[in-house]
């Protein structure tokens, strides 16, 4: 297939609290190493796949974005042009990118923070794209491209978070897992895959209920127990949790540092309560008394990701990516604002 000279792309006017109105139009095509769509490269029109579409109040970290910026971080697709520098794949191969397209391994810093698609690098949400050959990684036989596509933001942060630390999870552990979206469920089922407990609190019976069915050993409903701390000190008996999957932030980190166990450890991962309007909380405290392990995690490296990928191929049945809904490329402002709501299970995809 011949990579044309433009495609259709959402664009972003101003990314700021909402930015759900963006409109699909043709847009130029930067060369790149490895051309495939869609994502900042190029794939397929109709075998392209992408998701974890960005969320429509905001970006919570506050990253500096400029106009008419394409939002979307996750895709899959088909090779279908090469560049100079395209060492190692071949027009066809199936592939994937890294979140940030430079954190190939402990590589973490500040110019690798400004390679992180979908803002400040304009994002996925094209026909076509153009990534550097070294942010790729090949797809594995068993998974879709819709599958595939859910992975590079929440299936590397899970793993990360999990297996990137100086201390990897291991069988027989209790992990404590708050919420049930897209990296909330590859934690449930990473923690699964590796023989440990899982114990999910949500304000849906309704979701428990999926969580329980991919393997939770409990559910609690934080709604009708907001002590929920307690309830995983009961579960334990009284010793807590082994790790906390930390997902609300300010919101729910106090009693994170309550339900954890003594030497334990808690993976900062989101921000989902809110930033400004939430009170900060102190660690100080729990931290020293505790010998807490508090270690911050910002998605992953294309190593992360490899080592991702090795476990769901090994572990196929246990770690299938679970998929809400899927959206055609027309409807992307409606999965903009289906993801706003928070009514969803596991990723959203956009279909090309």
């Amino acid at each position: 297939m011949a990579y044309p000279e433009s495609a259709r792309a959402y664009v972003l006017a101003q990314y700021g609290r909402v930015y759900v109105d963006g409109l699909a139009r043709r847009v130029g095509i930067a060369g790149g190493a490895c051309a495939a769509a869609p994502g900042d490269g190029g794939v397929s029109e109709d075998q392209g796949r992408f998701s974890s579409v960005p969320r429509p109040n905001g970006h919570p970290w506050r990253v500096s974005a400029p106009q008419n910026l394409t939002p979307g971080s996750d895709m899959a697709g088909e090779v279908v042009a090469l560049g100079p520098d395209a060492k190692g794949w071949a027009l066809g191969d199936r592939v994937t990118a890294s979140f940030f397209l430079h954190r190939t391994g402990d590589n973490y810093n500040t110019d690798i923070m400004n390679s992180a698609l979908g803002a400040p690098v304009s994002g996925v949400l094209r026909e076509y794209c153009a990534f550097p050959a070294h942010s790729l990684v090949a797809v594995p036989e068993h998974l879709s491209f819709e599958e595939a596509a859910t992975l590079p933001c929440a299936g590397v942060t899970a793993y990360n978070a999990l297996f990137g630390g100086p201390r990897p999870l291991t069988a027989g552990e209790t992990v404590l897992i708050q919420g049930t979206g897209g990296v909330s469920i590859f934690a449930l089922q990473l923690v699964i895959a590796a023989g440990a407990q899982a114990i999910v609190i949500s304000s849906s019976d309704e979701k428990l209920a999926v969580a329980k069915r991919l393997g939770a050993a409990h559910g609690i409903n934080y709604s009708h127990t907001p002590a929920w701390d307690e309830e995983l000190k009961k579960l334990t008996g009284g010793q807590g949790v082994d790790r906390v999957v930390e997902m609300g932030g300010n919101t729910t980190l106090e009693r994170s540092l309550s339900a954890v166990k003594t030497g334990g450890h808690i993976h900062l991962i989101g921000q989902l309560g809110g930033i400004d309007d939430v009170p900060a909380v102190s660690v100080v405290v729990p931290a020293i008394w505790k010998e807490l392990h508090i270690r911050g995690n910002s998605i992953g490296s294309v190593a992360h990701f490899r080592c991702l990928l090795r476990v769901l191929a090994a572990r196929p049945e246990m770690t299938r990516p679970v998929i809400d809904r899927v959206f055609d490329f027309a409807d992307a402002r409606a999965a903009l604002q289906y993801v706003g709501k928070q009514q969803h299970v596991g990723k959203v995809v956009v279909r090309m």
